[in-house]
């Protein structure tokens, strides 16, 4: 919990991902448009990704893939769903604008 959390906190957005996982290239790929440049954690590739993903797991409410996991501000926003509805419901620019991940 202790790596997730200074990594979570490394950035104003850090997203943790998997290589191989089409949507979190999807989530990625949104942040990078909006001018975002994010940590983005690939757990299948650090040394400690098995345990951040069950850390994930217990913190997204058990689902099957944590993946991806979208921090901003150091806070736990959720997965794709959630930041689709927030980009959609026009929440997401304020709240990258808050976190000093963008500024115009």
């Amino acid at each position: 919990m202790d790596k997730m959390n200074k990594l979570a906190s490394q950035r104003p957005v850090v997203i943790f991902s998997n290589s191989s996982c089409c949507m979190c290239h999807t989530v990625t790929s949104l942040f990078s448009g909006l001018g975002v440049n994010a940590a983005i954690h690939e757990l299948d590739s650090e040394p400690q990704g098995k345990e951040i993903e069950k850390v994930l797991i217990k913190l997204l409410s058990g689902r099957n893939s944590p993946v991806p996991a979208v921090f901003i501000g150091g806070r736990l926003v959720g997965s794709t769903e959630n930041i689709m509805t927030l980009h959609l419901g026009g929440d997401l620019i304020p709240l990258l604008k808050s976190a000093g991940a963008i500024w115009l």
